[in-house]
């Protein structure tokens, strides 16, 4: 594989921390974490992977990766060892800036408006994604979005049920600048050090793109 086609360790490390997390495996989620701090994760970073869980996989995941992730930094402090921190995101938007920002970060990230049946029905999902997942959380830059994209391949294809959501994100990884090798890459990842089933959901939305 060309050196411009392989993901980086850090990036590659992202993949069984929110497929783990999305679970709620703590135990392998803890071993991700320490893998993905020694590979260049930042604490920052690891952080925002699992605060932007509890958007697809629930609050009560992402708070309990939360807490494993402060369980593992404590044990790599009483160690010796020392982490980068990262760095703070940028201060959060409101009112309507929130919205129009949002709406903007949504378009780009899908390639176009976003419309359709469900949205009609219901005017508040829309209000909620635009607002608070692509205005929120994907305006913080703590986490830079082809990272937040693989995070949300690798939870979604953790859990059942949501084919549709992940061949979406799929599909906004490219958009975003995730090469094809690259995503096989993380698929395999995701097959050697998270689980055969999680691997194969991300495979067969990769083969319908």
């Amino acid at each position: 594989m060309q050196a411009e086609q392989i993901l980086s360790a850090s990036r590659q490390a992202i993949g069984p921390i929110a497929a783990f997390a999305a679970i709620g495996d703590i135990p392998q989620l803890k071993t991700a974490l320490n893998h993905g701090l020694d590979a260049g994760l930042s604490i920052s970073e690891c952080k925002e992977i699992l605060v932007q869980l509890y958007a697809y996989a629930g609050f009560p995941r992402s708070l309990n990766a939360l807490t494993a992730l402060m369980q593992v930094l404590d044990e790599r402090k009483h160690r010796g060892v020392a982490d980068a921190p990262g760095r703070d995101p940028a201060p959060a938007k409101t009112g309507e800036a929130l919205l129009a920002s949002g709406t903007a970060n949504q378009t780009k990230l899908v390639g176009a408006p976003v419309k359709g049946p469900v949205f009609e029905f219901a005017p508040a999902i829309d209000e909620f994604l635009k607002t608070h997942l692509f205005g929120d959380i994907f305006n913080r830059d703590n986490l830079d979005w082809q990272s937040r994209e693989l995070a949300t391949v690798a939870v979604l294809a953790a859990l059942n049920g949501v084919e549709p959501q992940l061949q979406s994100h799929v599909r906004v990884s490219i958009n975003v600048g995730i090469t094809k090798p690259q995503l096989r890459q993380f698929i395999q990842v995701l097959a050697t050090q998270a689980d055969a089933a999680t691997a194969q959901r991300a495979q067969a939305a990769l083969d319908n793109i």
